[in-house]
C-alpha cells in the first residue's frame, strides 16, 4: 500500500521561545532532510493544519516560528513542551546554501520573512569561511516587533549585519527608517556576480527589489519566498497555483527570473 501524504506524524514540542506577544518559536522534534525555506503542514485534530516556514535546523529538530493570527495557530500557542503537535512535510523548494558558497551575498528580510531565510544566514554565520562575503539587513515595524534578538546578537559578531525599525521609541537606540534606505547604501563590490535573497511582506519585497536592481543587481542572481495561499502543500489543492506554477511544490523560493511573471 502507497503512503498517505495526506498523513502526518506525530513530533515532540522540545522547546519554546516567545519572541513577541504574538511569535513564539517551537522547536519541534525531527529527524530528516531539510532545506531553509521549505515549510511543514503543522495541524491539530478537530482545527486543521497550517503552513509553517522552517527558522531554523538541527540535530534531530526543526524550528518554526509561528504568529498567533488565525483558528489553528491560537491553538498551536496553548501547547507547552513535552506536548505533541502532528506535522507533514517537509514540502516545497527551499534554498540551496551550495549555491552561495565563495559568493558575495546580500540577504533584506522584512518582519516575519526572516524566519525562511534565518537558516542561511545561521549557516553562513558559522561557516563563514565558505562564503566571500556576506551582509544581513532586516527590518521590523517597532522594536517590540524584533524576532531572534539573541540571534542578532550572534549575527552582529559573525557578519555583516544591519538591524532597522519603522518606527523607534525612547528607549530605542538602533537605527530607524525603511530597510530600502539602509539597501541604498550597502556596498557591493561586485554588482554582476553578488547574489541577493529578498523575503518579505509584498510591499517590502517590491521596493527592495527595486532598490538592488537600481544598484545593477542581475535578475537571475536574486532569489525570493513567495509563501502565497499555500493550503495541501502537495499541489492538489490549487489554493497556490498561478497559471501553470503551483507555489507549494514549485516554490516557495523562487529565482526572480521565474517570480516575476508570477502576477495573481
Amino acid at each position: 500500500m502507497e503512503n498517505n501524504v495526506y498523513l502526518p506524524f506525530k513530533s515532540k514540542i522540545l522547546k519554546i521561545v516567545p519572541h513577541t506577544d504574538i511569535d513564539y518559536t517551537f522547536r519541534m522534534e525531527f529527524k530528516g532532510d531539510v532545506k531553509p525555506g521549505q515549510f511543514f503542514e503543522v495541524s491539530i485534530p478537530k482545527y486543521g493544519e497550517a503552513p509553517i516556514s522552517v527558522s531554523e535546523i538541527g540535530e534531530n529538530y526543526v524550528d518554526l516560528t509561528i504568529r498567533k493570527v488565525g483558528k489553528v495557530t491560537d491553538v498551536v500557542h496553548t501547547f507547552f513542551p513535552g506536548e505533541h503537535l502532528f506535522m507533514r512535510g517537509p514540502y516545497g523548494n527551499g534554498f540551496d546554501v551550495n549555491m552561495f558558497k565563495g559568493k558575495e551575498l546580500i540577504v533584506a528580510a522584512g518582519g516575519t520573512g526572516l524566519a525562511p531565510v534565518k537558516g542561511v544566514v545561521d549557516y553562513f554565520a558559522d561557516h563563514k569561511n565558505e562564503i566571500k562575503d556576506i551582509t544581513l539587513v532586516c527590518g521590523f515595524k517597532s522594536p517590540d516587533d524584533i524576532l531572534f534578538k539573541n540571534d542578532f546578537k550572534f549575527w552582529e559578531d559573525k557578519i555583516n549585519t544591519i538591524l532597522t525599525v519603522d518606527n523607534g521609541n525612547e528607549n530605542y537606540n538602533g537605527n530607524v527608517g525603511l530597510i530600502t534606505e539602509y539597501i541604498k547604501d550597502i556596498e557591493i563590490e561586485n554588482v554582476e556576480k553578488a547574489n541577493v535573497i529578498v523575503v518579505g511582506p509584498p510591499i517590502m519585497l517590491k521596493f527592495s527589489l527595486q532598490e538592488f536592481l537600481n544598484k545593477g543587481i542581475e535578475e537571475e542572481n536574486i532569489w525570493v519566498s513567495y509563501e502565497r495561499k499555500m493550503c495541501c502543500g502537495i499541489g492538489k489543492c490549487g489554493h497556490c497555483k498561478i497559471d501553470d506554477t503551483y507555489v507549494c511544490l514549485d516554490g516557495p523560493v523562487f529565482n526572480y527570473t521565474k517570480a516575476m511573471k508570477l502576477v495573481d
